[in-house]
């Protein structure tokens, strides 16, 4: 394939993740694949993954702040507590296993789907509050942070559930403000993938333009739609990064069996 063509083709691809992510989180399901498939090795994927959602998630906070959706004053503090967890996942990732998150997470994703689509505290109202700013900033923002940066799927989902759950902010409020926690995670791994020279730029600008039109469309429908879109989009994407994980791991499990077998017929 022609530079321009793929260059077109991932444009397109991060379009329609970045309006995803602006709602729901969970665009990485389709951009790591295509950087895969672009001849990425995996480090370099998700290091690109991290270069172009930057924009995307950018695009997002930044329509939702010029909407006031977005109470920067109170929100500051669990921006800082996120940019330090998503550090330390990021330097964490590189010297410890990932493999009981992907066996706890799709179940957790699983559990806030249907929170999301029983809960009556998900809604385009606020509800009552169970802890206040600081103590969610410092649980979870560092823990969902430091996921990001450890592994990732579903970030979004994660956050939005805790602004919902535990500070009873409405759908649109909590999509808002997840994405600019999810925006400081993006940025906070990126500056460490940066500096270990991974990221390969020329597909990342080509698919920042995408996930930078598509962030602020995304965010647009947040704003314009509530909970009516907002709702059915986390249950989607939180079931599909569950079934996405969980493939994952049985593919890997079935790859490693025969060669298990061989080790023990040779013995």
């Amino acid at each position: 394939m022609e530079v321009l063509e793929l260059a077109l083709v991932l444009f397109a691809i991060a379009l329609v993740a970045g309006g995803i992510d602006a709602m729901a989180g969970g665009g990485g399901l389709l951009t790591v694949p295509a950087l895969l498939w672009a001849g990425l090795t995996p480090v370099q994927a998700l290091a690109t993954n991290k270069a172009q959602s930057v924009f995307g998630s950018f695009a997002a906070t930044a329509r939702f702040v010029r909407a006031g959706a977005i109470d920067l004053r109170a929100a500051a503090l669990a921006v800082a507590c996120t940019f330090v967890g998503a550090a330390a996942g990021s330097v964490a990732v590189q010297v410890l296993a990932s493999d009981l998150l992907a066996g706890l997470v799709p179940v957790l994703l699983i559990g806030f789907a249907l929170y999301f689509l029983f809960s009556p505290r998900v809604s385009d109202l606020d509800s009552r509050r169970r802890i206040g700013d600081r103590a969610f900033a410092f649980t979870v923002g560092t823990a969902v942070g430091f996921y990001d940066g450890f592994f990732g799927p579903g970030t979004g989902t994660f956050f939005a559930i805790g602004y919902v759950a535990l500070l009873g902010y409405n759908l649109r409020r909590a999509t808002a403000h997840a994405k600019l926690l999810n925006f400081t995670s993006n940025l906070a791994a990126l500056l460490l993938f940066v500096a270990g020279g991974q990221v390969v730029w020329a597909l990342a600008l080509a698919m920042a333009a995408g996930q930078f039109i598509g962030g602020w469309i995304g965010a647009h429908l947040v704003l314009s739609h509530g909970a009516r879109l907002v709702r059915p989009v986390l249950v989607a994407v939180s079931l599909a990064v569950s079934a996405h994980l969980l493939w994952e791991r049985f593919a890997t499990a079935e790859a490693a069996a025969p060669a298990a077998q061989a080790d023990t017929a040779a013995q």
